[in-house]
C-alpha cells in the first residue's frame, strides 16, 4: 500500500467503509460494510482482529465496549476492530513507530 494514501483510503481499499443504501423516501436501510475493496486484505485482518479482541486487554475492552455500550453485534464489533487495526497499521507505517495498544482505546472514567 502506498505511503501517500490516507487512512480513510486504506479503509475503503479494504472494503471496511460503511455504505448506506437509500432509495427515495421508502427505502432507508442500515449502513453496512461496502466490501467493495480487496477481500484478501479483509481476510488478512480478520484473524489478527479476532486474536487481539480475545488476548489484548485494550482491544478486548474496546470490543466489549462496542457490544455492551453501543449495542453492536459481535461480528459488527469485530469489523470495527479490523478497521481500527488498519488505522493503527497506517499510523505505524507513516510514523515509523511500533504498535502501542494503549493508544487503541482509552475507556472513559465515567463509564461503568
Amino acid at each position: 500500500m502506498p505511503e501517500d494514501m490516507q487512512a480513510k483510503q486504506w479503509v475503503a481499499m479494504a472494503g471496511l467503509d460503511p455504505r448506506q443504501h437509500q432509495s427515495g423516501s421508502s427505502v432507508n436501510k442500515k449502513p453496512r460494510l461496502s466490501k467493495a475493496g480487496n477481500r484478501y486484505l479483509r481476510i488478512a485482518l480478520y484473524r489478527p482482529a479476532l486474536s487481539a479482541a480475545q488476548h489484548d486487554p485494550t482491544v478486548r475492552a474496546y470490543y466489549h465496549h462496542l457490544i455492551e455500550n453501543r449495542g453492536r453485534k459481535k461480528l459488527q464489533a469485530l469489523c470495527a476492530v479490523m478497521r481500527k487495526l488498519l488505522h493503527a497499521i497506517h499510523a505505524m507505517l507513516k510514523n515509523r513507530t511500533p504498535f502501542d495498544s494503549s493508544r487503541f482505546y482509552a475507556p472513559s472514567e465515567t463509564a461503568a
